[in-house]
């Protein structure tokens, strides 16, 4: 596409020129670090043996501080190298009050100063670079250190470089992003999650720039960005405050590691450093080690008897807290049982033991056995005028503990369910092996009587999926990690069962909360999102105007005619322009099914709860394992009613239709879905 701005051709050259002798003064600096560095190492091996403690003790301190400076180097050339293929994507020229001239600012994904300390682009994520995604031409103002800086904008234009080549300058007052947003939405989808800094709307930045919420809640449509936004946002906090956060203060809980991987190259494209990733499910088998054993919930979700949603559902709701605290209280109190301890030569009274046990109420029993017991040491140090033999910690600890008359965890927190009069909504899942919904209660209860470990390094966690989690396993979250958190799913997009969250009882939980709901939709083209809007039945969906094919919904004879469909689909698909094509099943069973048969003709990926990560090309997965995901093009088999007919079986195939960026065909034989009878042509 021409460029109709010949000054900007100009300008990019130049500071494309100043990029590559900058990255060319870096290499010369990292080769002389690397040359320093060898020299002293090399120095101090040789002579190790005949110089003194304090000369080897500073020359450790000299290589220390060469690696430091070759690895600040190291990462200054890495975002160097980045800026190159692409160092700026938006120009707002800002006139300040009272000033004549406007200044040009140009906006990229780091900042770049020349020779001079002239600043040639600035990060995306410095105040004044808020007002390009904040303001469209005239007033306009941003938060600087100082205070608020006002003016007028007089001009703004967005930019499209690759490779060092401008493929196009658009300049508009009110339109621009709508421009440039068309034709990013159009784009195929890829292995890994992209950065949006160039399309970033005015509702996202908000989000992305509020650094005062101790929780931030983001209730996201599906396609509406909630997982990029908690991302960059992630990568505005370690800019904002740099000298107080970093990447290894963070943590992110995802689904399961495909999901993590996808968005693993998302901070490192905004020049960060990867956040620790984690899951509900890796965070029990650290807990519970040496425990008890559990059934993970993709094993479970595909057989769900009646008993066991009941028991499911019990257990999922805000009450379902509330007599689990009501018990465990009964068992702080009732449980102690003091007696006079004798320890040695020294006698305790019963009625010390008492309040001392009361003192660290807050504690788990074991810590406060642990605190009591060096109570006692120092009771007993002074009254010890005889100077007897004084006892060990260890030994007083043992002589308290069996005055607890609950002995494990596992025993405390069957104890909960004769307490509430329902033992029959506690049931082994196998032998020794919890079921998935009684996992966060027993590390309840755990914390209660152990101790369960506390995050107290970690400054910020972020939540995904948030619909799919129960009010207990938040209450264990909320125990593990205090600090700020962000915290995002949609409600509309349950693919948990027997979790029946509401908006106004998740605000409960994280009360006060700052909660934002997101209801345009940028991911699927407006015929898929208008098809999928009539499955769920919702309204509060506006989906972005980019036009593409209607949804296809196919009906076959019988299953071999279906898979026929799904071939001829695919054929299509290899022939055509996407990258990604997903193949969503309802369960893990035809998904295999479908693997088998397809992976004689085709080189199809089967995506389950082992995988570790997202591919391009054709992959056949579980619906719940696309969650988060996104394909091109994507093929529903068996839309029947025998395989979709709960509600439930609904938000599967909302879910399903949402996955879909440009393409979307549902297949069946026999009678089609009641969710579907509607859209049938």
């Amino acid at each position: 596409m021409s460029v109709n701005f010949p000054e900007e051709i100009t300008r990019l050259e130049a500071v494309e020129e100043k990029l590559h002798n900058a990255l060319a003064k870096l290499d010369e600096t990292i080769a002389g670090h690397e040359k320093e560095y060898r020299e002293g190492k090399r120095y101090l091996t040789a002579n190790r043996n005949e110089i003194d403690s304090l000369e080897k003790f500073s020359n450790e301190r000299s290589l220390m501080l060469i690696e430091n400076a070759g690895n600040l180097t190291l990462e200054r050339r890495t975002k160097i190298e980045k800026l190159i293929n692409a160092p700026y994507f938006a120009r707002i020229d800002f006139r300040y009050q009272e000033e004549p001239d406007a200044e040009p600012i140009y906006i990229g994904p780091f900042s770049f100063t020349d020779g001079s300390n002239q600043m040639l682009i600035y990060d995306w994520r410095a105040p004044i670079s808020s007002m390009y995604y904040d303001y469209e031409l005239g007033p306009a103002s941003y938060e600087a250190p100082m205070g608020t800086i006002a003016g007028d904008i007089v001009l703004k234009r967005q930019f499209k470089i690759k490779n060092e080549q401008m493929e196009y300058a658009l300049e508009s007052a009110v339109n621009i992003d709508d421009d440039i947003l068309q034709r990013e939405l159009s784009s195929t989808s890829d292995e890994k999650m992209k950065t949006i800094i160039a399309t970033i709307q005015k509702e996202q930045n908000k989000i992305i720039r509020n650094d005062k919420a101790d929780t931030l809640v983001i209730q996201g449509v599906a396609g509406s960005g909630k997982t990029s936004i908690a991302l960059h946002r992630v990568a505005y906090l370690l800019y904002r405050y740099k000298n107080q956060i970093s990447a290894d203060n963070v943590v992110i809980i995802s689904p399961n590691k495909v999901f993590a991987d996808y968005i693993s190259n998302v901070l490192p494209e905004l020049g960060e450093e990867p956040i620790l990733e984690t899951s509900f499910e890796e965070i029990a088998q650290t807990e519970l080690s040496g425990l008890v054993k559990f059934k993970r919930f993709t094993d479970q979700m595909e057989r769900l008897p009646a008993e066991w949603l009941e028991r499911s559902s019990f257990k999922s709701s805000p009450a379902f807290i509330a007599l689990l605290e009501e018990y465990l209280e009964y068992a702080n109190h009732t449980c102690f049982a003091p007696q006079e301890c004798v320890i040695g030569h020294f006698v305790i009274p019963k009625d010390y033991l008492w309040r001392r046990y009361d003192a660290y109420r807050n504690r788990p029993i074991y810590h406060r056995f642990a605190e009591m017991a060096d109570d006692i040491l120092d009771r007993i140090m002074s009254e010890n005028i005889r100077g007897y033999k004084l006892p060990g910690r260890k030994q007083i600890i043992k002589k308290l503990i069996p005055m607890f008359q609950i002995k494990s965890t596992l025993e405390l927190y069957a104890g909960f369910y004769r307490y509430i009069k329902k033992p029959e909504m506690f049931v082994f899942a196998g032998k020794d092996q919890l079921e998935w919904p009684d996992v966060f209660p027993c590390l309840y209860c755990k914390d209660f009587l152990e101790g369960i470990e506390k995050f107290r390094t970690i400054r910020h966690l972020v939540i995904d999926e948030m619909q799919d989690y129960t009010p207990i396993q938040y209450a264990v979250i909320n125990r593990m990690f205090s600090c700020k958190k962000t915290i995002l799913g949609d409600f509309g997009q349950a693919v948990n069962p027997y979790n029946r969250h509401s908006p106004e009882a998740f605000k409960a939980i994280f009360d006060p909360v700052d909660f934002i709901e997101l209801t345009k939709s940028y991911r699927s083209t407006y015929e898929i999102m208008e098809f999928a809007k009539k499955i769920q039945d919702t309204q509060r969906i506006e989906p972005v105007k980019r036009h593409g094919e209607e949804p296809g919904l196919v009906r076959c004879d019988n299953w071999r005619a279906e898979l026929a469909a799904v071939k001829e689909n695919i054929t299509a698909f290899l022939n055509g322009k996407y990258a990604t094509l997903g193949i969503l099943c309802k369960n893990s069973r035809l998904a295999r099914k479908l693997h088998q048969e397809l992976s004689g003709e085709y080189a199809v990926y089967l995506l389950d709860a082992n995988s570790d990560a997202f591919k391009n090309g054709i992959t056949i997965t579980t619906i719940f394992m696309s969650k988060g995901l996104e394909f091109d093009e994507v093929i529903i088999p068996c839309a029947n009613a025998e395989m979709y007919s709960s509600e439930y079986d609904r938000g599967l195939l909302y879910v399903a239709c949402t996955r879909a960026m440009h393409k979307l065909m549902l297949s069946y034989h026999g009678n089609v879905t009641k969710f579907l009878e509607t859209q049938e042509s």
